[in-house]
């Protein structure tokens, strides 16, 4: 039987509700306050709610491991979150931009360390070491692959929002807001 919008919209915040205040491994901030800075980033630069909803949901591959036993990055989170991630949405039945803005943000950190060097020292220890579990520094091939994407400006803005949404002390905002939008993509 097809879930109503309201079901899967209930199903995926209770992932937050259950495991949004665990770790953000090795960073500052919990999950859920990551996950929603990067949002409001998206929001305060005027993005609409595929792109929001993208950045609320961009880590929420590291929200199953919480709740199931999947492969490691040496500590440092689920292996694969991001594709674990787009999936899950794409089975839920969310827009397409969506579950790409999700599964492409690891590709865009392997980008940005091909294109820009000295991005690589720019990023948090934790993200450094996951680098290498993510395949590392892209080839050539792979950046004119990337850079032929017709969003890779967006993927990119999304990878920026990633590396900012890790400050302490900034409240989560009420999920309403996130869940309303949700609701009215899946309408």
């Amino acid at each position: 039987m097809k879930k109503t919008a309201r079901e899967t919209v209930d199903e995926v915040f209770s992932l937050y509700e259950a495991h949004g205040d665990a770790d953000y491994i090795g960073e500052p901030v919990s999950q859920l306050e990551h996950m929603s800075q990067a949002a409001q980033l998206a929001e305060s630069e005027g993005y609409g709610p595929e792109v929001v909803l993208a950045a609320f949901f961009h880590d929420l591959g590291h929200l199953f491991a919480q709740r199931e036993a999947l492969e490691q990055m040496g500590g440092f989170g689920v292996m694969d979150h991001e594709k674990l991630g787009a999936d899950y949405l794409r089975q839920l039945g969310f827009p397409e931009l969506v579950a790409r803005l999700v599964e492409s943000h690891v590709e865009a950190k392997r980008y940005l360390t091909y294109k820009n060097p000295d991005y690589f020292n720019r990023l948090s220890e934790a993200s450094k070491q996951t680098l290498n579990y993510q395949g590392g520094v892209m080839s050539p091939e792979e950046a004119a692959a990337f850079e032929a994407d017709e969003n890779h400006v967006l993927i990119l803005k999304m990878r920026e929002w990633d590396e900012k949404a890790k400050e302490t002390q900034v409240p989560v905002p009420p999920l309403d807001p996130y869940k309303k939008m949700a609701l009215e993509l899946l309408a």
